[in-house]
C-alpha cells in the first residue's frame, strides 16, 4: 500500500515538474523571440544591444502583469462559478490584447505618474537607460515574487517603485515629487476602502431588494434590470474614460458617420459625454432586461441560485469591459520604460514622452496574454475562492465596486488602483456576510447570555444549600440524599453555562474573511513601492557598474 501511495507522488510530482517546465518554455520562447527580433529589427541603430535586453525585460514585466493583475478582472467571476477558468482566460487575455493594441494610444508619459523629473538627467543617456532598465526589471521580479507568494499587487505600485529607486540611485534624493509619492500612499488607504464599502453596498441592496423577500422571482423581475442597468452605465462610463480616452478622435469620427449623430470632436472623452453614452446604453439594456425577464419567470424557482444565475451574464460581460479598460491603461506600465528606451536609444536624447512603435506595443500586449494564460490560474484562484467564497450577486457587487469607485475617484482626483479596489471590495463583501451573521445571530446571543444569567442564579442556590448541608455537624439520611442531588444538579447546570458559554464563541468566531490571506495580501501592498524601489536602486547600480 505504501509502495503503491509513493508511486503515485512520483507520477503527480513528475506530471507537475512536466506542466511547469512546458510553462517555462512557451515564456522563455517568447522572451528570446522579442529579444530576437529587437536585435535584428534594429542592427543598425548604435546601442541596440540594450534596446534588445530592454525589450528582453518589457516581455518579462507584461507577462508578470498578465500573471498577477489580470486576476482582479476575472478572479470573482470564475470564483462564482459565472465562468470556468479555461473561458475566463480566453476571454480576457482576447480583451487584454485588444485593449492594449487598439486603445493602448501612441504616445506614452515615460515616468509613470510624473514621479521622478527627467530633467535631473540632463543630456546623459546612458544612465537614463540603465535606470529605466533597472525600474522595468524590479519591478517585473517583485511581480513576479508576489504571484509566487500568491498576493495580488498593483503593477503600478510595482513600477512606480522601480521608477523612484532608480531614479534615486542615479539622481539623488532630489529627483522624486514626494508630494506625488504621497498621493500613492494615500491610494492604499483609500482604494480599498472605497471598494469595499461601495461593493458592500450593493450586495446589502441586493439582498434587501430581492433576497431577503419572500417572493424572490418577482422582487428578481422588479430589481434585477435595475440593477444590471446602473452596472451597464457605470462600465460604460468607466470604459470611455479609460479604455477609449486614447482613441476617443477616432471614436467620435466614427459615431459622426451614424445619422442624427453630431458630437463635437474632442482631444479626450469629457465626464458628462461619457455619462451620458453611459445612460443611453443603460436604458436599452434595462428595458431588454425586463422584457426577457417577464418572458423568463415562470421557468424559475423561488430560491436564492435562481437569483443568482440571472447575474451570470452581466459578470461576464463586465470581466471582459473590465480586461478591456486594464490592457488599454496598464500595457504602459510594461512598456513605458520600455517606449523610453527605444526613443532614448534611436534620438539619443531624454524625453517625457515618447512614441510607441508596434512592435513594442505588441510586445506588452501579447506579453500580457501570455502571462494570464501560462501563470494567471493561481492568482485568479486566489481573488476568486481563498480570500472569501462568492457568488454570482457578491462578484457582480464587486464589479460594480471596480467601476464606480474608478469614476468617482477620477473625478475627485483622488489617487486609486484598481487591483486595490478590487480586493477591497473582496473583502467588503466577506465582511459584510460576517455582520449580517451576527446581527442575525444576535437574538440567539441574547437568549444564551439570558440563559447563562438563570443558570447561574440557579446554580448559586444550589451552592449556598450545599455548604450549608455539608456545615451540619449531624446529618440525616435525607441530608446525604439531598447533597447527592445537589452535586448532580450543580454539574448539570455547569455543563448548561458551559454549552451556552461555547454557543456564543462559536456563533462570534464565525469568519467569511480569511484574515491570513487579509494579512498577507495587506502586506505585499504595504512593501510593493519600497521593496520595487530597492531593488531598482540595486540593479543600477549594479548595470552601472557592468557598463563603466
Amino acid at each position: 500500500m505504501e509502495i503503491q501511495t509513493i508511486k503515485k507522488l512520483e507520477r503527480e510530482a513528475l506530471k507537475k515538474s512536466g506542466t511547469d517546465f512546458t510553462r517555462l518554455g512557451f515564456a522563455l520562447f517568447f522572451m528570446i523571440g522579442v529579444l530576437t527580433y529587437s536585435f535584428l529589427s534594429n542592427g543598425s541603430i548604435p546601442n541596440n544591444m540594450f534596446l534588445a535586453v530592454a525589450a528582453l525585460i518589457g516581455a518579462y514585466m507584461a507577462m508578470n502583469i498578465g500573471a498577477n493583475d489580470v486576476a482582479n478582472n476575472v478572479g470573482p467571476a470564475v470564483g462564482s462559478k459565472a465562468m470556468t477558468m479555461t473561458m475566463a482566460i480566453v476571454i480576457a487575455a482576447i480583451f487584454e490584447a485588444s485593449g492594449a493594441l487598439i486603445a493602448g494610444g501612441d504616445v506614452v508619459k515615460t515616468i509613470k505618474k510624473g514621479i521622478i523629473d527627467i530633467s535631473a538627467f540632463g543630456s546623459n543617456v546612458d544612465p537614463f537607460i540603465w535606470a529605466m532598465m533597472a525600474a522595468l526589471l524590479a519591478a517585473a521580479l517583485w511581480l513576479n515574487l508576489a504571484t509566487m507568494m500568491r498576493a495580488p499587487v498593483s503593477t503600478t505600485h510595482s513600477i512606480v517603485g522601480g521608477v523612484m529607486g532608480a531614479g534615486i540611485a542615479a539622481a539623488g534624493f532630489s529627483i522624486v515629487s514626494w508630494s506625488t509619492m504621497g498621493k500613492i500612499a494615500a491610494s492604499w488607504v483609500i482604494s480599498p476602502v472605497l471598494g469595499g464599502i461601495i461593493a458592500a453596498i450593493f450586495l446589502y441592496a441586493i439582498k434587501k431588494s430581492i433576497i431577503f423577500q419572500e417572493d424572490k422571482i418577482a422582487s428578481a423581475k422588479k430589481y434585477v434590470p435595475i440593477f444590471v442597468a446602473i452596472m451597464s452605465w457605470a462600465f460604460i462610463t468607466y470604459i470611455t474614460l479609460k479604455g477609449l480616452k486614447k482613441i476617443w478622435v477616432q471614436v467620435v469620427e466614427t459615431l459622426n458617420y451614424l445619422p442624427l449623430v453630431s458630437m463635437e470632436v474632442t482631444e479626450t472623452p469629457s465626464f458628462s459625454t461619457a455619462l451620458l453614452l453611459g445612460f443611453i446604453v443603460a436604458v436599452v439594456v434595462y428595458f431588454t432586461l425586463r422584457s426577457r425577464l417577464a418572458k423568463r419567470a415562470h421557468n424559475l424557482e423561488n430560491t436564492k441560485d435562481s437569483v443568482n444565475k440571472l447575474f451570470t451574464i452581466p459578470l461576464i460581460f463586465s470581466a471582459a469591459l473590465l480586461s478591456f479598460a486594464h490592457g488599454a491603461n496598464d500595457v504602459a506600465n510594461a512598456i513605458g520604460p520600455l517606449a523610453a528606451i527605444n526613443d532614448a536609444v534611436i534620438n539619443g536624447g531624454v524625453s517625457s514622452k515618447a512614441s510607441i512603435p508596434l512592435w513594442v506595443m505588441s510586445v506588452g500586449a501579447f506579453g500580457i496574454a501570455l502571462g494570464l494564460a501560462l501563470y494567471g490560474p493561481k492568482l485568479i484562484r486566489t481573488v476568486g475562492s481563498e480570500i472569501t467564497e462568492l457568488d454570482q450577486i457578491r462578484a457582480f457587487s464587486i464589479a460594480m465596486a471596480a467601476s464606480i469607485t474608478v469614476i468617482i475617484a477620477s473625478q475627485l482626483g483622488l489617487p486609486v488602483s484598481s487591483t486595490h479596489i478590487a480586493i477591497g471590495g473582496v473583502f467588503g463583501v466577506g465582511f459584510l456576510r460576517e455582520y449580517l451573521h451576527l446581527t442575525n445571530t444576535n437574538s440567539t446571543i441574547q437568549e444564551d447570555i439570558e440563559t447563562i444569567k438563570d443558570e447561574k442564579s440557579t446554580l448559586m442556590a444550589y451552592r449556598t444549600e450545599l455548604a450549608n448541608l455539608e456545615m451540619k455537624e449531624e446529618k440525616s439520611k435525607s441530608d446525604y440524599e439531598r447533597v447527592v442531588e445537589l452535586y448532580k444538579f450543580i454539574a448539570d447546570e455547569e455543563k448548561i453555562i458551559k454549552s451556552a458559554k461555547k454557543h456564543i464563541k462559536q456563533v462570534k468566531k464565525v469568519q467569511y474573511v480569511k484574515r491570513d490571506a487579509v494579512k498577507k495580501i495587506i502586506t505585499a501592498w504595504i512593501i510593493t513601492v519600497p521593496a520595487a524601489a530597492l531593488l531598482a536602486g540595486l540593479l543600477f547600480y549594479m548595470i552601472r557598474g557592468i557598463m563603466l
